[in-house]
Order: structure tokens, then sequence, then C-alpha cells
């Protein structure tokens, strides 16, 4: 089947490359901040239909007056504009979709130097020995040396700026086998603050805490940077600094994600997770940060197209379950149950266990098949599990972490 799969490459350009780079992420800026104007403009004058353009207009109406008015953007090539129109384009598009959906997508908004600064090129790439041949750069040094850098045909490449680090990512169109399906058990995930995910057969994962064991630093270096005079050379370098320190935080947490979500789609046949209402749960000002830094959305992005890619099943269980409420043994319900209750315990039946795995034997309980017992009542098979609540009744310690994920915090 054919997929579409993007790697990411750390760039490392000489002076007169890094000049190029950037020239390229301007020109790019400027064609976005100049058809984000034309637009509002045209909006405003126009009525009907007249007041609405696409991309491969406003790209036309550019080289008409490229020649005259901005000359200098020949020096870079032709596809940084013509992409910067394209992403202008499906940014209106998906805020008169969210407009007519109900849902809150904001209105584009203007570019600013030295914010995400990136550009997208298209047409001849190719890759060297350790570099990578960019349209109107040439060669640039890649940080990395693989034997294969990417399987299939190329369709673009976007070049970021990040901490005064340039990343090249390669998006490329793969024809990959259907996957064998996976013949691992299925598994139960509950995430969490304190531990990242705990597993229904007892595995847990640790919380990296990328930002909140940085937050002391980061603090110290926010306070540098505000004393700094501005425009002077000083704060340029304490910009740096706090840009790396935001950088390292982000390289973290997509670690532990990429490791933990490759284990579960790899080794296990079903994984069963919960739908967060994420932002309803930001609203509460004092998990707010903790949960941010989780990055539960983004667990889940990820868990979707690695099921897809290794054969495993990926169920989304309603965020209406009562998962962490509702006993893992005998199915009783409790009516209030706070946070600070980190064990759960059981009136009906006496179980005692945690609570996390509590959830987590209940998630997969709802993979599992269904009988009927002598009165025509649903009940769940539970077999699988019985051993281990029978472990968490005795209080045992499950595993931290499994050997291959040992470098996940």
């Amino acid at each position: 089947m054919l997929t579409n799969k993007a790697y990411r490459y750390e760039l490392d350009p000489n002076n007169i490359q890094r000049s190029s780079l950037a020239q390229h992420a301007g020109v790019a800026r400027f064609a976005y901040n100049w058809g984000l104007e034309q637009r509002i403009a045209r909006y405003k004058n126009n009525q009907g239909n007249d007041r609405f353009t696409n991309a491969m207009k406003q790209h036309k109406l550019l080289n008409s007056l490229k020649k005259d008015q901005f000359p200098w953007m020949y020096e870079t090539s032709k596809c940084a504009p013509q992409e910067a129109l394209r992403d202008l384009h499906r940014a209106f598009k998906n805020f008169y979709r969210g407009l007519k959906s109900g849902k809150k997508v904001g209105f584009p908004r203007f570019k600013r130097r030295g914010v995400r600064d990136s550009f997208r090129l298209t047409g001849i790439i190719r890759f060297h020995e350790r570099a990578i041949q960019l349209p109107r750069i040439g060669k640039v040094r890649i940080k990395e040396k693989k034997k294969s850098y990417y399987n299939g045909r190329i369709l673009s490449v976007t070049v970021r700026r990040r901490a005064n680090k340039w990343f090249v990512s390669v998006t490329v169109e793969e024809n990959i086998l259907y996957p064998q399906p996976v013949r691992g058990a299925p598994v139960g995930v509950d995430l969490g603050v304190k531990t990242l995910a705990t597993l229904s057969d007892g595995t847990t994962f640790a919380n990296p805490r990328a930002l909140g064991r940085r937050l002391r630093k980061l603090r110290q270096l926010s306070k540098n940077l505000s004393r700094k005079k501005k425009g002077s050379k000083n704060r340029e370098k304490a910009k740096l600094r706090l840009a790396k320190m935001y950088l390292q935080i982000f390289n973290v947490r997509q670690d532990t994600l990429h490791k933990l979500t490759t284990y579960l789609a790899k080794s296990h046949s079903k994984v069963v997770i919960e739908d967060l209402n994420v932002s309803w749960m930001l609203k509460n000002r004092r998990l707010a940060r903790a949960i941010a830094d989780v990055a539960f959305h983004e667990f889940r992005r990820q868990l979707e197209y690695k099921c897809q890619w290794y054969g495993s099943e990926l169920v989304v269980v309603s965020r209406t379950f009562p998962s962490s409420k509702m006993c893992s043994r005998c199915g009783h319900r409790k009516k209030e149950l706070s946070l600070s209750e980190r064990e759960y315990h059981c009136e009906q039946c006496g179980l005692e266990i945690d609570r996390d795995l509590n959830a987590a034997l209940n998630l997969v309980a709802v993979s599992l098949p269904e009988t009927l017992n002598a009165c025509g009542e649903e009940v769940r098979l539970l077999t699988d599990l019985e051993n281990l609540q029978r472990a968490a009744s005795m209080k045992q310690e499950p595993n931290i972490i499994p050997d291959s994920m040992s470098r996940n915090v």
C-alpha cells in the first residue's frame, strides 16, 4: 500500500549555505505575509465571489510583480514563495471549514522574523553520501551518516530553523507491504501524569517530565533574557540559550513518546486507549502544566499511524466510560473517586488494586469477547487477567520498564 512518511535530519551547513537558507526562509515569510495582506484587502474592497482567491492566482500575480518590485526574489528558488502561498490557502480553508463545523480555528496571522523560520522545496532533490542536494542551495552536509536516508519517491522537503540549527524533513511516498497482524496479547493503556502510562499487564512507564525537571533552569534563562537590552548582542545570545533549552525539552518528550508508541504497536495485537478530553483537562490550573507536559494528543496521533504500519489494532474507548470508577473484578461503580485516591478499594468484592492498573484492566476488558450467564446477563471474560489481579491484590510491585525501553527516561 502507498503511504507517506517523513524523515527528519539535522543539517550542517557552512556560512554561505546558512545565509542562503535564511534567505529562502525570508522569501517564504514575505510571500506568506504578502498573500495574507492581499486577501484581507480583497475581502474588504470587493463583494460576492470576487472577495476570494486561491494560491495559483496569487502566485501568478506575484510573478508579474517580481521583476519590477521584488527583483531580489530571483536569488532564491521559485518553490519557496509558491509553497508558502499554498500553505496560506490551506490555512484559509481550515479557517472556513472551522466556521462551518463549529470548531475553533484561528484566522491566519502574519509571520514574524525568527519565529518558526521554514520553507518547503520541490523539484530535483537528491541524497548523496552524508549530504542532500537542494534546489538553488546545492549540497548541504547532513550530520547523521546512514546507508539509506529514505525509501521511495521524494515528494518535497521542508527546511526549518530551531535554536539556530537547521533541520530538513523529507516527505517520501513509499509502497509498503500490508503488515502481518501482531500476535501479542491485547493491552489496555491508562495515561497519567505521575506515571506516563500504565499497561494492563502491570508494566509502567515513568514520566520523563521534560518540562517539569527543567522548569527552574527555564525560569532563570527567561529572567536573564528579560534583563538584556533590546537590540544588543547579549540579548541575542540569551535568546539562543533559551531556544536551545526549549529544543531540548521538545526532543526529550518526542523521544519518549516515539519509543513508547513503537513498543505498543509492535508488541500487542490490540491497543486500547481512552478518548481523553484534553481541552477540558487543561482547565485545571493546578495540573494544566503537567498535563501539557505529557502531550496526550501527540501520544494518540503517533499511535494511530504506527498501528497501521505494524499491523496492530487501535481501539479508542468513549470518554464517558468509567474506567477509573469501575471495579475490574466485579464491575461495581463508585459514585465519586478523587484524584488523591491512588489505590482503588471496592466495597462490594473487596478488591484492592492500583488506581491506574484498575483503569487499564477495564480498558482491555472492553476489547475482550462477551458471553451470557444463566440469567441472560452479559459477563466479561477476564480469565486472562485473573493472575494479574491476584498479584495486584498481594501488592506485588509491577515491572517498571522493559529492557527494550530502558533508555526511555
